[in-house]
């Protein structure tokens, strides 16, 4: 008897998991080794008094070699633990499109979705780069490169008409497909069930893919927007994104921007400041107009 894609994403998971679980505790040992290292290189040097002999220095390097070799070690069991939980999330995210697709429909009510959306804007992962390494399209502020395509399953800012009005909003969507011979997507309203229409086809300018990785303020600054910028911006508690200005960008990688909206109901033209997610703030394509 066949095994269902059910069953098999799950123990794709678990087996994942296994391997997780693994990594975790070969982790600890390295750091574990990697603290004893640095402890011998301290009650070595505090230990020694002729620092300016031959025999001293070569005992030293060697400490320190054997020291950074169990600091790498133990960062690259951490760069292979991120990739599996990336993994994990993936088989999931594959299995939830393949059910939508089967036309298995979700039913979420809208506090929920909420929820969910910044949950998954505070787990989305965090870019760690080696030396000299500069982060990637799609980390922070850094746009998509021009021939870009989302996947299936992204989240993205779609510009759709407004249901039975004039004029257009940026919401936000996510991928359903898309068509290389005519370059245009279709995308679906994360809140379909509670809007009107919740599929549209759109060309690729009307499309802006979100951010799949999170910037760090403390060593890549530039990636992300100064204070100042022009952005659009994910309205708090909704799926439309408005204009807004970047009143303080985040200062560590768990924080927020802090954004000002434009909205005319002030004397000054915009909101107080608002927190907004880094994976929810992209540059500003066009005007885009507050209901």
């Amino acid at each position: 008897m066949p095994f269902s894609a059910d069953t098999i994403a799950a123990q794709k998971v678990q087996e994942h998991l296994k391997s997780l679980y693994q990594m975790v505790h070969d982790i600890e040992k390295k750091r574990q080794q990697s603290e004893q290292g640095i402890g011998n290189i301290i009650k070595f040097q505090n230990g020694q008094d002729e620092k300016a002999s031959q025999h001293y220095q070569v005992k030293l390097k060697s400490l320190y070699k054997t020291s950074i070799s169990h600091s790498e070690q133990e960062e690259e069991l951490l760069r292979q633990a991120l990739q599996k939980i990336a993994e994990i999330r993936n088989i999931k995210n594959e299995r939830r499109i393949q059910a939508r697709n089967a036309g298995n429909k979700e039913s979420i009510r809208r506090g929920t979705w909420m929820k969910m959306l910044l949950s998954s804007a505070q787990t989305l992962p965090l870019f760690v780069g080696k030396i000299d390494e500069k982060p990637p399209p799609l980390c922070g502020a850094i746009p998509a490169d021009s021939g870009y395509v989302a996947k299936v399953g992204d989240m993205v800012a779609a510009l759709v008409k407004i249901p039975d009005g004039d004029g257009e909003n940026w919401i936000l969507a996510e991928v359903f497909s898309y068509n290389h011979a005519t370059n245009k997507y279709e995308v679906d309203d994360i809140l379909a069930e509670q809007n009107q229409k919740g599929r549209h086809t759109l060309s690729k300018r009307g499309v802006v893919p979100l951010p799949l990785m999170r910037a760090n303020p403390e060593t890549d600054p530039s990636a992300l927007f100064p204070q100042g910028t022009v952005v659009m911006a994910l309205y708090p508690t909704t799926s439309c994104f408005y204009k807004g200005i970047v009143n303080k960008p985040p200062a560590t990688h768990t924080d927020e921007y802090e954004i000002l909206f434009e909205d005319p109901t002030y004397p000054e033209g915009y909101s107080p400041p608002l927190y907004v997610a880094q994976r929810y703030v992209i540059a500003i394509k066009q005007k885009t107009k507050q209901t």
